[in-house]
């Protein structure tokens, strides 16, 4: 990469904290005998607990651990940040929810076991009536074990549920006076879920709540899928924990997330937005330090420029040393030339037949033929030598007898048309030579005249496509001036059908690179059959195995299928044959035509520059693939090979948002749910427009999902469009989001009368059952009476 990345956006990535060594038991005396309401907010992330007199509750992650201890052999049983001290235990750690729902029982009462053991209640049973949290719309099955847990395991007096956004709307309630009778539309973002509580007159409106099935947990998910699409080869493994961290430290909900995304079309723009994390990696000897250029040691601009010269000087002396090594060639070969010729013209004639032979012998030849052969190439290489010492040297590339079409010298062959009769035998042998060599002289008279032929055709090909050129040029110049926006128009289709075939054949390049494709399984699928059907082929006319000889009969035409015993191997004797060649060999044929794509392309848009002054070379298609070069580039930066800080880089761009517009849009991660404005417009239609004012003036945000950046404005513009322009819309956040609903119930416990009796007693669980619970405004209506 090219730049170097701003320190300020580069963040590291921190070391898991060592859990802090939790507080000791609390002193239980002030509390014995005194029936001190205890709350429990059980909470799917954290689980939080205290007695109602308690400023502040006590709190830890809502998951637990059995292990057994490795020196003692002594079983442990660890909860909450104790879990990610030993690796063993986090391996079969369990919270009591799946999902949204209260499902494992046994990790439940573990957590509660810990919890009192926590608050020093060190008596057999537990004597405090308990007001304790439950989702929206709770199943009846969780709340019965629940409420059997309670009753049979710990004998509780008596046991009162609430939902926990209700509960931190009473915390956060403005209203004067002792009876909690305020309006407002309760928000409540959930670890797994996000529901939305209308409350009149300081009573939920249970039948009219909706929930979402989108929470802090599945963003978290969504965020580590599209880091894992966007860096498949990372060279760590992202862990759940760290997109968790990610998403509560760097994504945000953005007012107009469509405006936001066209904004990022410019790639500084996009650039600006991202956020760096950067992962531990161990450098390397030549790896660099952080940087993002890749370069292990920073050289100055003088230094970079000897290296330059250096390179340079080095290229012209190996330049040096090959030029004249071809010259040494060049003039051993000559020599060569010159000795050959010599000895066939000095030597030859002089000598007998045999001992001409015999000097051959003596030189290497096996035979005259192979003389001449040889001297004829040695001639060839000296000339094709010298013509290219010619051209480097800035000469013409054809020089004096250098032509390969010069008039060739007609041989003479004075025995070929002498009858055998009149020859001795080693005359007959010359005869069969001449034969041979006045066949090849023929042979390469006829192919020059093919050449000749061939070459006056294509000057007429040549003068024929030009004089069409001549004439098509003529008519585009015609319609050009008789209408230029048309003529532009058509031209512009032209070079989007061009750009379209380029882009579909690149897409099909990187399809066939790509194993898992279908273009790629295909194409393995073709070349597999292929090569069964080869194994499939057995004998055939040629040598067996044992050294006999095929005898020819019982010959047929196979098919590449099934082909047995003796059938002769006829595969390609039929055009069709060839077809499985051409589907899965299509590299020559898709470069060719991606060459005549571009060539004709180029045309098209040098024609439009020419004439078209509304085409502008930001319109080419070289610009418009540089403009997509330089945005993919900001959305995912390329580092160099050996920069080992930058490939342990994350880059979140566009992440940042699109995980969190998911609570607006659901759908762009795959959930078939409404949105947070549509459910909320739902909710309204049900009142009259009198308390649907009354509902819109108090729009409440809780829960610690409810913190994150920007999502008090993108709610305002969801439901701005939906509501009458005078009804005003008022959004506020709880004070402590994480903690409120727990301070709420306390408050109520401790300051309401009312709270004596929403409990349901011992007799009356025994009487109607674990799954029913009173009705009050503060719970879910479902089994209750």
């Amino acid at each position: 990469m090219d730049d170097v990345q701003p320190e300020n956006q580069i963040t590291s990535l921190p070391f898991s904290a060592i859990p802090n060594i939790p507080p000791p038991p609390e002193d239980y005396t002030p509390h014995r005998l005194q029936h001190t309401p205890l709350i429990i907010d059980n909470g799917s992330t954290n689980l939080r607990w205290g007695f109602a007199t308690s400023s502040e509750p006590r709190f830890g992650s809502n998951i637990v651990t059995k292990y057994r201890e490795r020196k003692t052999n002594y079983p442990l049983m660890l909860f909450g940040d104790a879990v990610e001290v030993e690796s063993g235990a986090k391996t079969q750690a369990k919270t009591p929810w799946e999902g949204d729902v209260l499902l494992n029982f046994d990790a439940l009462e573990n957590a509660l076991d810990y919890a009192l053991v926590q608050l020093g209640i060190d008596t057999p049973t537990v004597e405090h009536p308990v007001l304790m949290t439950e989702r929206l719309c709770s199943p009846v099955h969780s709340r019965a074990l629940t409420s059997e847990l309670m009753f049979e395991l710990y004998s509780v007096p008596s046991l009162a549920y609430c939902v926990d956004g209700i509960m931190s709307f009473y915390q956060n309630d403005q209203s004067t006076g002792n009876s909690f009778t305020s309006d407002g539309l309760v928000v409540s973002f959930n670890t797994a879920s996000t529901s939305v509580i209308p409350i009149l007159n300081g009573k939920g409106i249970i039948s009219h709540a909706k929930r979402i099935p989108w929470g802090a947990s599945q963003a978290t998910d969504y965020l580590l899928k599209l880091i894992q699409m966007k860096y498949p080869n990372f060279p760590t493994r992202v862990s759940v924990a760290q997109a968790n961290w990610m998403f509560r430290e760097f994504c945000s909900v953005s007012p107009d997330y469509l405006s936001l995304l066209r904004s990022f079309e410019d790639p500084s723009v996009l650039r600006s937005h991202q956020k760096i994390i950067q992962f531990p990696f161990l450098p390397t000897p030549n790896s660099s330090n952080g940087g993002a250029t890749g370069n292990g040691d920073e050289k100055t601009e003088e230094e970079l420029a000897r290296v330059a010269d250096r390179r340079r000087e080095q290229g012209r002396k190996l330049q040096e040393i090959a030029a004249r090594n071809r010259m040494e060639k060049l003039q051993q070969k000559e020599s060569d030339l010159a000795y050959l010729l010599s000895l066939r013209d000095n030597y030859s004639p002089s000598v007998s037949k045999r001992e001409w032979d015999r000097k051959l012998k003596e030189e290497g030849f096996d035979d005259e033929e192979i003389f001449e052969e040889t001297l004829k190439k040695l001639e060839a290489d000296v000339k094709k030598a010298r013509k290219k010492e010619r051209e480097k040297e800035g000469g013409s590339a054809v020089g004096d007898g250098d032509d390969v079409d010069e008039p060739m010298e007609e041989p003479s062959f004075p025995l070929v048309d002498i009858p055998d009769a009149d020859l001795d035998p080693s005359s007959l042998l010359e005869k069969r030579k001449q034969k041979l060599l006045k066949a090849g002289y023929e042979a390469r008279l006829r192919a020059r005249k093919e050449r000749e032929l061939k070459a006056i055709k294509d000057r007429e090909e040549k003068a024929e496509r030009e004089k069409q050129k001549e004439i098509e040029e003529k008519l585009d110049s015609e319609a050009r001036e008789v209408d230029l926006e048309g003529w532009a128009k058509k031209l512009r289709g032209e070079q989007e059908t061009l750009m379209v075939r380029i882009k579909e054949r690149a897409k099909r390049r990187a399809a066939m690179n790509d194993r898992k494709s279908a273009a790629k399984q295909e194409r393995m699928k073709n070349i597999a059959n292929l090569a069964a059907g080869d194994e499939r082929v057995a004998g055939g006319s040629g040598t067996s195995k044992k050294g006999g000889k095929g005898t020819g009969k019982g010959v047929s035409r196979g098919t590449g299928k099934g082909r047995k015993g003796n059938a002769e191997d006829m595969f390609g004797a039929d055009d069709a044959d060839w077809a499985i060649y051409r589907k899965i060999n299509t590299t020559t044929m898709v470069s060719s035509d991606e060459e005549e794509d571009l060539a004709q392309l180029q045309q098209v848009e040098q024609r439009l520059l020419t004439y078209d002054p509304t085409f502008t070379t930001q319109h080419t298609h070289a610009s418009i693939l540089s403009q997509r070069s330089a945005l993919l580039n900001a959305f995912r930066p390329a580092y160099e090979e050996g920069d080992v800080a930058g490939h342990n880089r994350i880059h979140l761009t566009t992440e940042r948002c699109r995980v969190c517009e998911a609570w607006f849009t659901p759908a762009i991660a795959g959930v078939d749910s409404a949105g947070l404005g549509e459910v909320i417009q739902n909710i309204l239609s049900r009142f009259n427009e009198e308390e649907k004012a009354r509902l819109i003036k108090n729009v409440f945000l809780t829960g610690s999902p409810s913190q994150i950046p920007g999502i008090a404005p993108r709610l305002y513009s969801a439901l701005r469009p939906l509501l009458p322009p005078e009804m005003p819309i008022k959004i506020r956040q709880a004070g402590d989001p994480a903690l409120d609903a727990w301070k709420g119930m306390a408050r109520f416990a401790t300051m309401d009368e009312q709270f004596g009796k929403v409990g349901m007693s011992k007799a009356e669980y025994e009487e109607m059952g674990g799954e029913r619970l009173k009705r009050w405004w503060g719970s879910n209506w479902n089994g209750g009476f």
